[in-house]
């Protein structure tokens, strides 16, 4: 049975997550004490992930760290979600990139600060982050308005690694993503109702934390 090292707060955890329930693979959570300063620990860091980051995929003696490289491993393995022929094969990794570079990475940010950062961010960089995240959400919004899903006619992985971060609760970001972004929130309900789906709060271990503002 696979094992999959994260905590309820992380999307990142819950893109492998979303990907393993969508899969029909059985998998055990365990929990990563991230307030607690555990992916900061050396013992972890030696132990788990050099780089002090979750998700940790443990499947049998092959361990693996990062979003984007556990998503296509598991489309790889089983067969689905992949991408149909090399063409959209390479456009699911295009998606992949962008999102770990621009869309998920300034939305995360923001919410991190927004939600969960001890003390309240300069202004002027959360306005700065905001920018950044309007113009890569209008991008994906733009690219959904004349399809079902990032590439080709079905789900892929592409999906399942920018939806990451938005299914967590609008009061989180301060966005409300679904009434911002149309396109987007008519593609996040044809995700959540996918065989398997699960929220985050429902799937991952750990105690949920109010916003701090």
């Amino acid at each position: 049975m696979y094992q999959l090292h994260g905590f309820c707060q992380s999307g990142n955890t819950w893109k492998a997550a979303l990907a393993l329930d969508l899969l029909g693979q059985p998998w055990q959570p365990v929990f990563v004490d991230y307030f607690g300063g555990a992916t900061r620990d050396a013992a972890w860091r030696d132990g788990l992930n050099e780089m002090g980051e979750a998700p940790v995929l443990q499947d049998g003696e092959l361990r693996l760290t990062q979003s984007g490289l556990i998503l296509l491993h598991l489309a790889r393995k089983h067969g689905r979600f992949g991408g149909e022929g090399e063409d959209q094969q390479r456009e699911v990794l295009r998606w992949i990139l962008y999102d770990n570079h621009k869309f998920t990475s300034y939305f995360a940010s923001h919410r991190w600060q927004h939600a969960f950062a001890p003390e309240p961010t300069d202004p002027a960089v959360t306005q700065w982050l905001r920018s950044r995240i309007d113009h890569a959400f209008g991008l994906v919004d733009k690219h959904l308005q004349s399809r079902d899903f990032m590439v080709g006619t079905a789900p892929t992985v592409a999906d399942f690694s920018l939806c990451g971060y938005l299914f967590f609760p609008p009061e989180e970001s301060g966005y409300d993503v679904r009434k911002q972004y149309p396109a987007i929130g008519r593609w996040m309900q044809r995700i959540a109702v996918q065989p398997g789906f699960r929220l985050p709060y429902d799937c991952l271990p750990g105690e949920r934390i109010a916003p701090r503002r």
